[in-house]
C-alpha cells in the first residue's frame, strides 16, 4: 500500500492509475477524515482501518477489475474536523489527486460540505460514520444525492432507538437535554430525540445548548438541576461528554446519563472516569456480540495497532469493502459505474452487520446496539432492529 499525505507526491499520472509499486497501476482511493482538530481520535481510527483493509487487500493482489487485479492507492487528507477544510480536502482528492471515489469524512459537521462537492463532481462518497440526514440529502431539492452513501444507520433511526429505549427500558418518564447547537450532528439528535421522546409520552423537562470548544457548562447545568429529570441526554462528542458529566456530578446531579453514537471513542472512558460510570448509549456494533468476519477483523486490528477498534473503525472497513465490492461489480475503474454498482449492492455482510442501501437513498437499512459503561467497559445490552 502507498498512502499519500498532501501534497500529493505523483504528478504524472492517467486519470484513475496512480503510481504504484515499480511503476505499475494503481486504484486511487481518497480517505477524507479528521486526524486533528477537536476530534483526532476519531480519525485515527478512520485512518486505521483504512490502512489495515488496503494492506490486506493488496497483499491478495488488490482490487478485481474484469479480468485484472489492481492494488489500491490511498491518498489520506487531513480534515481538521473543519467543515471548511473538509470541503477543500474534497475538492483536492477529486480534482487534482483524481480518485475513483472517496471515503469520509466521519463527523457529520464535515461530512455534509463534503458530501456536496462529491455530488457536484458526480463522485461517489461514502461517509463511514456521518448519522446526519443531511449528508445524503439535496439541500435545495430535500432529495436523496445520488453519489453519496453512508455505512451507519441515520439520526432519526438512532433517535426512536433512544427514546424507546430511556421510556421502556430505563422507566424514564421525563428528559433533559443539553448538546453542542454549532455541530451538525449533536444538533440533529438532540431535536430528534425531543421528537420522537414527547411523540412516546415522555416529557422533556430542559433543552439546553453550548457551542463548540466551550469548557463551563455549570450555566445549563444548574438550569437542569432544578428541572429534577430522571435521565439526561448527551448526544455529544466524546471530548465534551467527560467535562459535562464531571461537572454535572460537581453540583450533585443523579440523573442517568443517556448518549448517543458520538460517546463511542474508548477515549471516553479514560477521560470520564466514574463521572459517566453506568450510561447508556446507543452504538454501531459490540465487539462482545462480533459474527466471525468481525471477530477476523478485530484480532487482525489489535495485532496491527493493539487496541481493540472502535465503532469508526469498524465502519470505516465496511465502507472501504463496501466500495471494493462495488468496483469488482461495476468491472471498470470509472466513476460513474462505480456510482450505480454501489447503489445495486443487494446485502453487503460487514463488521457491524448486514446492510443494504434502500431504494433510491445511499442510506443503508441496519440495526443499533445499546451499550453501557460499566467497569470501565463498553458492555453490550440490548440490539435494535429497523
Amino acid at each position: 500500500m502507498k498512502t499519500i499525505i498532501f501534497p500529493v507526491l505523483c504528478l504524472a499520472l492517467t486519470f484513475f492509475a496512480g503510481c504504484g509499486k515499480s511503476g505499475a497501476p494503481s486504484v486511487k482511493i481518497g480517505l477524507n477524515t479528521e486526524l486533528t482538530g477537536e476530534m483526532p481520535a476519531v480519525g485515527a481510527s478512520s485512518q486505521n482501518a483504512a490502512k489495515l483493509f488496503v494492506d490486506q487487500l493488496n497483499a491478495a493482489g488488490g482490487v478485481k477489475v474484469a479480468d485484472k487485479t489492481i492494488p489500491i492507492d490511498l491518498i489520506v487528507g487531513d480534515n481538521g474536523a473543519k467543515a471548511d477544510q473538509a470541503a477543500a480536502v474534497a475538492q483536492r482528492l477529486i480534482t487534482q489527486d483524481e480518485v475513483l471515489a472517496m471515503i469520509g469524512p466521519d463527523a457529520s459537521v464535515c461530512a455534509i460540505p463534503a458530501a456536496d462537492i462529491a455530488e457536484a463532481a458526480r463522485c461517489a462518497m461514502i461517509s463511514p460514520w456521518s448519522t446526519n440526514p443531511k449528508t445524503t440529502l439535496d439541500p435545495n431539492s430535500g432529495k436523496p444525492k445520488e453519489y453519496v452513501f453512508r455505512a451507519c444507520f441515520i439520526d432519526t433511526f438512532q433517535a426512536g432507538v433512544l427514546a424507546k429505549f430511556v421510556l421502556n427500558n430505563l422507566k424514564a418518564k421525563t428528559a433533559a437535554v443539553l448538546y453542542d447547537s454549532s455541530s451538525e450532528a449533536p444538533n440533529g439528535q438532540a431535536t430528534l430525540f425531543k421528537e420522537t421522546f414527547e411523540k412516546n409520552g415522555g416529557q422533556i423537562v430542559g433543552f439546553e445548548t453550548y457551542t463548540t470548544g466551550d469548557k463551563d457548562f455549570s450555566a445549563q447545568l444548574t438550569k437542569i438541576k432544578a428541572t429534577n429529570p430522571d435521565v439526561i441526554f448527551l448526544p455529544a462528542y466524546y471530548n465534551d461528554v467527560p467535562l459535562i458529566a464531571q461537572q454535572a456530578r460537581s453540583l450533585g446531579i443523579t440523573a442517568q446519563f443517556v448518549g448517543s453514537d458520538a460517546w463511542s471513542s474508548p477515549e471516553l472512558i479514560k477521560l470520564g472516569g466514574t463521572a459517566i460510570e453506568g450510561s447508556f448509549f446507543c452504538n454501531h456494533y459490540s465487539t462482545e456480540i462480533a459474527t466471525p468476519v468481525a471477530q477476523k477483523f478485530m484480532a487482525d486490528y489489535k495485532a496491527k495497532y493493539g487496541q481493540d477498534p472502535d465503532d469508526v473503525a469498524a465502519l470505516t472497513y465496511d465502507a472501504f469493502g463496501l466500495l471494493v465490492q462495488a468496483i469488482t461489480d461495476a468491472g471498470k475503474l470509472d466513476r460513474q459505474a462505480i456510482r450505480d454498482a454501489l447503489a445495486k449492492i443487494p446485502k453487503y455482510d460487514g463488521i457491524t452487520g448486514t446492510m443494504q442501501f434502500q431504494p433510491g437513498s445511499g442510506d443503508p437499512i441496519k440495526s443499533a446496539v445499546i451499550l453501557q459503561i460499566k467497569d470501565g467497559k463498553f458492555v453490550w445490552v440490548a440490539n435494535a432492529q429497523p
